[in-house]
């Protein structure tokens, strides 16, 4: 069954598109930045992990390489058959109960700041609902600077341009966001709705679900650990 388009989000540029605009061929050729060693900084050797918006496995397989356990999950099934050396399962993230749980359960790609505040709330359950006791939640969230000095691009190391092009108010806290990807050989653009978070915001967020920040792993705030309350 082919899954609907997100409410405010879509994708243009060749190859399969995801309901939330993401361009399966786009992410596949992106680059890996510090994320995998941040993740394996902050848990215990050959943890099983539990990656929720997995994507293609830009963050599965240096963690895979890493000695770690991992299961995938995407919405996307094309998404999905990029992965390997994971167990992969095909489910919206809000929806997964899987009936175990995991040393380390993994949201990052600022999927904590979705617009759409039911579906923060679920995927916020569903990362309570499967971190083992004495485990814990990394979550990525959003610089301070997201939202503003706009347009703004960078030149990735991997030879293309990224530009976030605008960040416009789209009602009840919410941002309608355009990005550009430009490679030599296409052109990507993703639009997506995302939610703002102060800190408050977000600790608050975190506490509806049951969890608690544990401590903030990178100088910026971006990525944090968070435990069961």
């Amino acid at each position: 069954m082919e899954l609907k388009t997100r409410a405010g989000h879509q994708g243009t540029g060749p190859g399969a598109i995801t309901p939330d605009g993401c361009a399966v061929e786009l992410y596949s050729r992106l680059t890996i930045g510090p994320e995998p060693d941040i993740i394996a900084a902050a848990v215990p050797p050959g943890a099983r992990i539990l990656e929720l918006g997995s994507g293609v496995g830009r963050m599965t397989h240096p963690l895979v390489e890493r000695g770690f356990t991992v299961t995938a999950v995407d919405e996307s099934p094309e998404m999905l058959a990029r992965v390997r050396g994971a167990r992969t399962i095909c489910s919206p993230i809000e929806d997964l109960d899987l009936g175990e749980t995991f040393d380390v359960v993994l949201l990052a790609s600022f999927l904590v700041h979705t617009g759409d505040v039911e579906v923060r709330r679920g995927l916020l359950r569903t990362c309570a609902r499967h971190v083992a006791e004495g485990g814990c939640v990394l979550i990525q969230r959003e610089g301070a600077d997201y939202h503003s000095d706009l347009p703004r691009e960078r030149v990735d190391p991997g030879g293309f341009t990224v530009r976030i092009l605008s960040s416009e108010p789209a009602g009840d806290g919410v941002h309608s966001v355009r990005a550009e990807y430009v490679f030599p050989d296409a052109i990507w653009t993703q639009t997506f709705r995302a939610r703002p978070l102060s800190k408050d915001e977000f600790e608050q967020a975190l506490g509806e679900a049951g969890l608690t920040v544990d401590r903030y792993l990178t100088e910026d705030g971006i990525w944090v650990r968070a435990m069961s309350s």
